[in-house]
């Protein structure tokens, strides 16, 4: 009877975090000056494996992968997704020629991304 606990334990870790890929990550939005600032929530990705990119459409794609980890000794572990695949249209446009910043850092990405017709007004 244990065995078979443990085995549905494990099935629906399985499933949980099937599913957290496809919800996750986070993501928080906010305009500040010309820029739309996004930030994403992706703990444990190593920042060779995210690929970010605005197609066309203005839909921002962001995607993570990772690696198992593999852990001698250990028999059991719940880990976070290990890829996550988020699409998300933008609330602005975004000039087709903009240059995006990027930055990965403690587990979060940082984006800000130019608006389209937003300029900047100088007050003296």
């Amino acid at each position: 009877m244990e065995m078979i606990l443990r085995e549905i334990s494990k099935q629906l870790d399985e499933l949980t975090r099937e599913f957290y890929e496809r919800v996750l990550p986070p993501i928080d939005m906010y305009e500040e000056g010309n820029e739309l600032v996004i930030m994403v929530d992706l703990p444990g990705f190593n920042k060779d494996n995210i690929h970010v990119r605005i197609r066309s459409d203005n839909v921002l794609l962001i995607e993570a992968k990772k690696e198992d980890e593999k852990m001698p000794g250990i028999k059991y572990s719940s880990q976070r997704p290990r890829r996550i695949s988020r699409a998300v249209r933008l609330p602005v446009k975004t000039p087709k020629d903009a240059t995006v910043e990027g930055k990965y850092e403690n587990g979060v990405l940082s984006l800000r991304i130019p608006i389209e017709g937003a300029v900047k007004v100088k007050i003296e």
